[in-house]
């Protein structure tokens, strides 16, 4: 294992190979750094090794520095104990509630729990063969092995061989030991169901969305055992076939040294066993459709219970809703909407007096114009029209030449305008003297 770079330093390791002070109020400092460079190593040796127990006698070999073993190593692991970090393997699988100890998995369980659990916390020293488990090791490696199946290709099986767990699992459980403790970490968080079939060590796991294992029952054994059925009979045909090969590849042989009755003989056997490799692949596709209508059966369940789920949930939201309800709500939304364009079309067409009276306003207006303006002629009620087309034909044309205008010209005509204006102005007035001496 790689050790740390202090494990060079002499007069530093004289002090972590010491015996612990008897009281920990005497330095607190040194003891403190003392356990925790031994509990850090400690861990360190077990993700190393893919290990997750440790025990007395191993950790004195492992941690040995010129022949000298640490002599603080008992005080580390009761502290270790008694910081909930590692639990002696008896103690470990009583926590789980299963059927390891009938299997003889190595579970060391020779003494009582009640005496083994006094002794470690009590004076006693911590017996060199006594096997203790990692707790944070093995959380680790149970969150790998169950990853592990969910990547591979037995994911498609919810029960496994113990044997196939074995072989799947060599790469990161060190031995079988390993992989029992993994597995009793995964049942006590309800994720895999350990038990035996027939003498047979059988695993189920936790499928895919599932927050825990569901109990093991007959449909179980029965698709586990038609799995198995299923694969025995596929190595049997792949047997088989290796043995046709054989067969036909000896024939040729045979005909190559001329004897044609011993390559016959031969060919008679390869028909016989493709004959039978035939008949066990018949067999194992009314498996496959056998396992394939289960799967089936159970997505339909499935959607089943989610159907029952969604209705269940509808039912519920949908318990103060009805039809009359939601029309009433409606009309009373469409009647404040109504009351609210009301309003707004109120507000928008102003603020008027009541007791004016517009038309009464309008004549005294009429009369006060009237009374500024004596001489203005009165307006017809039409209004002023515009000329008519007889007035503008009656007028002479506009001259489009120019006008040759003398001033001496201008001043005559306009001499003889004033001439006659006066003319007309003098008979009138006589005329209108005439008129007043009859009357008088």
């Amino acid at each position: 294992m790689t050790l740390p770079p202090e494990w060079k330093d002499d007069e530093r390791m004289n002090f972590m190979f010491s015996e612990f002070k008897e009281n920990r109020d005497v330095n607190v400092t040194d003891w403190d750094s003392k356990m925790d460079f031994w509990t850090s190593l400690i861990m360190r040796s077990c993700r190393q090794r893919g290990s997750v127990c440790i025990n007395l006698k191993d950790l004195n070999e492992t941690f040995r520095r010129e022949d000298r073993s640490p002599l603080g190593l008992p005080t580390v692991i009761q502290s270790m104990a008694r910081g909930g970090k590692i639990q002696r393997e008896s103690e470990f699988a009583a926590s789980v509630d299963c059927g390891w100890v009938s299997w003889s998995v190595g579970l060391l369980l020779v003494k009582p729990l009640k005496w083994t659990f006094s002794t470690l916390l009590g004076g006693g020293g911590v017996p060199l063969e006594d096997s203790f488990v990692v707790i944070e090791i093995v959380k680790e490696k149970a969150a790998e092995l169950l990853q592990l199946y969910r990547s591979s290709d037995l994911s498609n099986c919810s029960i496994v061989s113990f044997q196939e767990l074995c072989g799947l699992s060599s790469d990161i459980c060190a031995d079988e030991s390993t992989l029992c403790m993994a597995l009793l970490q995964l049942q006590k968080d309800k994720q895999v169901i350990v038990c035996l079939h027939e003498g047979e060590k059988i695993v189920k796991f936790c499928q895919a969305g599932q927050e825990r294992v569901s109990p093991l029952n007959d449909v179980d054994i029965g698709i586990y055992q038609l799995q198995r059925s299923e694969k025995l009979l596929g190595e049997r045909v792949e047997k088989l076939g290796q043995e046709a090969a054989r067969c036909k590849e000896e024939a040729r042989n045979l005909l190559r040294e001329g004897k044609k009755s011993q390559a016959l003989r031969c060919l008679r056997s390869r028909k016989r066993v493709e004959k039978r490799a035939d008949n066990l692949f018949a067999k194992m596709e009314s498996i496959r459709g056998i396992l394939d209508r289960i799967a089936m059966s159970q997505t339909d369940k499935m959607v089943m219970q989610a159907y029952q789920t969604g209705v269940a949930a509808l039912r519920l939201s949908l318990k103060d809703v009805s039809v009359e309800r939601a029309e009433s709500l409606v009309d009373q939304i469409q009647e404040l909407c109504d009351t609210q364009d009301e309003v707004n079309r109120t507000i928008s067409s102003g603020v008027t007096a009541a007791d004016e009276d517009m038309d009464a306003l309008e004549e005294e207006l009429k009369s006060l114009m009237d009374e500024a303006n004596p001489d203005t002629a009165p307006v017809p009620a039409g209004g002023v029209r515009a000329p008519s087309e007889q007035i503008f034909s009656s007028l002479p044309d506009v001259p489009r030449g120019p006008l040759n205008v003398v001033p001496d010209v201008l001043e005559a005509k306009l001499e003889q305008l004033t001439l006659s204006d006066k003319d007309s102005r003098q008979k009138k007035s006589a005329s209108e003297g005439k008129t007043s001496e009859p009357a008088q």
